[in-house]
């Protein structure tokens, strides 16, 4: 489908603790750029965009990681690289952005250059709270290709190659479909059974919450087993839906406050009894999250004072790197419901 984004598309996490990560950094994102076809010279930016977020980690920092995923995006492709650390964050945030200004002593152009050579950018770095850089390149240079309304990220639990997570974004007409898929617990088997229930997405979009998780219980009868979280946007009624059974942390942010979402106990594919689809108020601007439970559920937005205003997939790594239990796989998904009129 190629109105469908997920965390199985490629992506790569890289750690940043050492001058020889930056090479290896930029030379995994010249493989996602030769597989996603861009020519040489957006390839080019992209080894710049990498290089720079790398070395401001090792800079400012002393260690970190990047996310280097190739996303689709309304039929359209592109490279995403996100940098996170835990580090001092930016003091003077409009002084760090000028070019030739630096407090480690060098040129000062990487957050000029990356802003630059980048089609979208943004980044979250509160003094004493670390630093989150976004920057995607679109395989071709964008002619009105729409901003990106959600992000994610996907940490697989240490020592393991796959996640048992995973999470997607389908969207076949004015409505947005988003699920987070949680395997039972972690290795190659729980990401057959959130691998199982994405295809299952795939193959009918157009279903609603309640009847996309019956869905999904027939598909993974084979498997292990999943927690499950469906939510769908309407933008023209300003309404979610949403259905959810296991352990999936769902909340809805509007006007400074955080609405928690139920879902069902049971195991879609094994234990679930019938599931009630919920409709909840949903204004444009609002976000909505998605979080496994590898994220702890006791964070507020309130401790990030301007992060709900960045980017969905710097919301999504904050979350991620701040609040993650560092004993299973660990995921967020972080979308904004559009106007009525986008």
């Amino acid at each position: 489908m190629e109105n469908l984004s997920s965390s199985l598309e490629p992506a790569e996490w890289i750690s940043i603790s050492h001058a020889s990560d930056v090479g290896a950094a930029r030379r995994s994102g010249q493989l996602l750029a030769a597989q996603l076809g861009m020519n040489e010279t957006r390839s080019g930016q992209l080894a710049i965009i990498i290089s720079e977020a790398a070395t401001n980690i090792l800079k400012h920092a002393g260690e970190g990681r990047l996310l280097l995923a190739s996303v689709k995006y309304a039929g359209e492709r592109c490279i995403e690289v996100l940098a996170i650390d835990d580090g001092p964050g930016i003091a003077n945030l409009q002084l760090a952005m000028t070019d030739g200004v630096s407090s480690a002593g060098t040129a000062g152009t990487g957050l000029g250059a990356m802003r630059r050579l980048a089609d979208q950018f943004d980044l979250y770095a509160p003094a004493g709270k670390g630093t989150v850089v976004f920057a995607r390149l679109w395989r071709n240079a964008p002619t009105g290709t729409p901003a990106k309304r959600y992000g994610g990220v996907c940490l697989p639990l240490a020592g393991e190659t796959e996640s048992g997570d995973a999470w997607a974004v389908a969207h076949p007409g004015k409505h947005i479909t988003l699920m987070m898929a949680d395997g039972l617990g972690h290795g190659p088997e729980a990401a057959k059974a959130a691998a199982a229930a994405l295809r299952t997405l795939s193959a009918v979009p157009q279903q609603a919450p309640q009847t996309l998780t019956a869905s999904c219980h027939e598909a993974l009868r084979p498997t292990r087993g999943a927690a499950l979280a469906i939510a769908t946007l309407d933008p023209v009624a300003q309404q979610l839906s949403f259905a959810g059974v296991g352990n999936i942390s769902a909340s809805i942010y509007a006007d400074g406050v955080r609405r928690q979402l139920m879902s069902y106990n049971g195991i879609v594919g094994h234990n679930m009894r019938t599931v009630r689809e919920l409709q909840f108020p949903c204004p444009a601007g609002a976000l909505v999250l998605l979080a496994s439970d590898g994220i702890t559920t006791q964070w507020d937005f309130n401790q990030y004072p301007g992060l709900a205003a960045r980017a969905p997939a710097i919301i999504a790594a904050v979350l991620l790197r701040d609040h993650s239990r560092g004993r299973d796989d660990a995921s967020v998904l972080v979308a904004v419901m559009p106007g009525s009129e986008e």
